[in-house]
């Protein structure tokens, strides 16, 4: 893997200009094991993102790291459109579950993505459920904040019939539209409905999504409990 940090317009003479697949997540946790997988991985800063590309089974692979939230993953998206052109753009990383069949690891493909302000967009894939194997092929829900308890989780289910939730997946879809582009929407399930998230979660999380060491130290030293909250959730 190449030690210097190449420019965009490099980066895109490397692959072509244009890339195959195009995927926008919040989180470098959340695209890391991928992209070990990629051959010739390269990355470059462009305004407040981090993107990547690499090769995948002679594919070429695109990423936006976005940060969380519906805004961050507009502007990255349109970013990961304007340098890269990809012919697909995937929204991924992970999602909460809220149903109570849904495991940890379960993959959910959205098939309906809607908002808790009414917007709604469907997402025509022709796929199909496979629940047996973890395979989950329904509507999801994007949130304007992390959704912690596990009662609140059920009211967003009761309220919009979605089975997971995320804070991303309609902001990459309505970029994906506006631009012409091919979307589909596919998370893994990171919390279930067998406990809720510890609060530590929410402060721990600086504004790159790089994980806060001293407020993660913090946490566990006044509540030293939060280690193996935190440990699981990780």
């Amino acid at each position: 893997m190449p030690t210097d940090q190449p420019s965009a317009q490099k980066f895109s003479e490397d692959n072509h200009s244009q890339a195959d697949i195009g995927i926008v997540c919040a989180l470098p946790m959340e695209i890391k094991p991928f992209m070990n997988r990629c051959d010739r991985v390269r990355s470059y800063t462009g305004g407040n993102f981090k993107f990547r590309g690499g090769v995948y089974d002679n594919i070429r692979i695109a990423v936006a790291e976005s940060g969380t939230g519906f805004h961050n993953a507009r502007r990255a998206t349109q970013a990961l459109v304007d340098a890269h052109s990809p012919k697909w753009i995937l929204s991924c990383g992970y999602s909460g579950a809220l149903i109570p069949e849904m495991k940890t690891g379960n993959i959910v493909v959205a098939n309906n993505i809607v908002d808790t302000h009414g917007q709604h967009f469907l997402v025509e894939h022709g796929m199909a459920d496979n629940r047996k194997h973890g395979l989950y092929v329904d509507k999801t829900v994007t949130s304007d904040e992390m959704i912690r308890h596990v009662k609140d989780k059920k009211a967003l289910a009761e309220k919009t019939g979605a089975v997971a939730v995320d804070m991303e997946s309609l902001a990459v879809a309505q970029i994906a539209k506006e631009t012409g582009t091919k979307f589909l929407s596919v998370r893994v399930i990171s919390d279930d409905l067998s406990k809720d998230l510890p609060p530590e979660i929410l402060s721990i999380m600086g504004e790159n999504n790089q994980v806060r060491i001293g407020a993660a130290l913090t946490s566990v030293w006044k509540r030293p409990g939060s280690v193996k909250d935190l440990w699981y959730l990780r």
